[in-house]
């Protein structure tokens, strides 16, 4: 490889390696992955233990609540909702006098599993090698990225 080449090499923003969108892909299937043999012992999926912990903050919750919070359709959330309530972790019923909503609550089984929930952090920070620092830092990181997403994009002028 010429110096030519390899100056252009270190400079193509087309270069699989020097893609957000790729290696955001690859850490989030890694990540995801890591939870899972952890979230297996509490019986859920990663999904449902997203629904479970906007639970846990509060309960009930409406479908709409939920979706908006963890930034899903409530048509993907449907599915989810309805193995947790054959799990008899939560139960849903529609909202009096607005038959529209739908009320997502916690049953007593399912505020009992928060209890073994709590040590899902610590040992998916152990899994990863990551102080409580750093986990805030990377989360600090992606929240702002979030936010960047969800604005408007500016439009180009000619």
């Amino acid at each position: 490889m010429t110096a030519l080449d390899e100056s252009t090499r270190e400079t193509d923003d087309l270069l699989l390696e020097r893609q957000l969108c790729f290696a955001l892909t690859v850490a989030s299937r890694s990540v995801v992955g890591v939870y899972k043999p952890v979230l297996e012992r509490l019986g859920l999926t990663h999904p449902q233990y997203l629904v479970m912990l906007a639970l846990w903050e509060r309960s009930p919750r409406t479908l709409k609540d939920i979706s908006d919070s963890l930034l899903h359709e409530p048509a993907t959330l449907s599915p989810l909702l309805r193995r947790l309530e054959e799990a008899e972790l939560i139960t849903r019923e529609r909202v009096p006098g607005n038959e529209r909503a739908l009320a997502v609550k916690l049953t007593d089984k399912g505020a009992a599993l928060r209890e073994q929930a709590t040590a899902v952090p610590g040992q998916i920070r152990e899994r990863l090698q990551l102080t409580r620092e750093e986990v805030a830092e990377l989360h600090q990181a992606m929240t702002g990225l979030i936010a960047a997403t969800q604005q408007k994009p500016v439009s180009a002028t000619p």
